[in-house]
């Protein structure tokens, strides 16, 4: 588990954070570890407890979501005062993890960029999902719809679960590896086909050839179900009251069980990275022989 996660003795969102601890951090988090803070609680206001159940989505999505750039929530079943308290707690989270990232991880605050703020109270064992939607096989994060362009993935995660239900995760093998084995299957895209999807209006902007490789691994490895039964993985457990973060672009995960947790996106250039060779667009580049954006 030392080898995929890192445990840091943090108790404040905002710091202070010493020179040592975010060096420690920068370097473990670009080589593709998880950062765990297990006495890093989000605190919940007493009318937000009411929050914690089934019973605020609507089952349109695994996912209530809140935009912070529009302010919207979507995927919820809740209205009125219930629905102002939802959205004050995801926004409250979204601050929280904003200041952690800036100051654990100051080269990075210049250009960071909060996205959405997204929680999940379901179950997740025993939930059915087709392969390719099911969180529950080992799989890097890829947008359909938001082209990332070679940007990284950060997210920050937060079990908020009532009573003593854990949230858990495999984390498999590092990314070059799992890149290696499945670019040659992947198909290229078709030139100027980023292009026609973006002025037909199915994604938010054009794909590179980046993002159409990166929506291959994370449906080609989620597809092959011998590659799912035999991958190597470590379990990683994650009690109520624990936060933790990585790169969802470059850890493989999957998550497997538990409820009730929020979870944070940002959105980083890899221009930011102090190790740039590290990021998922330098190894494909690497793999492909070309530039990717």
């Amino acid at each position: 588990m030392d080898e995929v996660a890192l445990h840091l003795p943090v108790e404040q969102w905002d710091g202070p954070f010493s020179p040592d601890m975010q060096a420690k951090a920068l370097t473990a988090l670009e080589a593709g570890r998880v950062i765990v803070f297990s006495q890093l609680p989000f605190t919940l206001r007493e009318p937000e407890r009411r929050l914690l159940s089934d019973s605020v989505s609507d089952n349109t999505r695994k996912n209530i979501s809140f935009d912070p750039a529009s302010r919207t929530v979507h995927g919820t079943s809740l209205a009125g005062q219930e629905m102002t308290q939802l959205s004050a707690m995801l926004d409250r989270f979204g601050q929280q993890s904003e200041a952690l990232i800036r100051n654990l991880f100051p080269r990075y605050a210049p250009t960071l960029e909060r996205a959405r703020t997204s929680f999940r109270p379901a179950e997740i064992s025993g939930r059915a999902a087709a392969p390719r939607k099911d969180d529950k096989r080992l799989h890097v994060d890829a947008f359909p719809t938001r082209p990332m362009r070679g940007r990284r993935i950060l997210r920050v995660f937060t079990n908020i679960a009532p009573d003593s239900t854990p949230r858990v995760w495999r984390v498999g093998e590092p990314f070059p590896e799992f890149a290696a084995k499945f670019f040659p299957r992947l198909h290229r895209n078709i030139p100027g086909q980023g292009w026609i999807m973006a002025q037909f209006g199915l994604t938010k902007g054009r794909r590179a050839p980046y993002d159409f490789l990166m929506l291959g691994l994370h449906d080609s490895g989620k597809m092959d179900t011998d590659y799912q039964s035999t991958a190597p993985a470590t379990e990683i457990t994650f009690s109520p009251g624990t936060t933790w973060l990585c790169f969802s672009d470059t850890v493989l995960h999957a998550a497997i069980a538990g409820r009730c947790a929020l979870e944070q996106t940002f959105h980083i250039p890899i221009e930011a990275m102090a190790t740039p060779e590290f990021a998922p667009l330098r190894v494909l580049e690497s793999l492909a022989g070309r530039p990717l954006t």
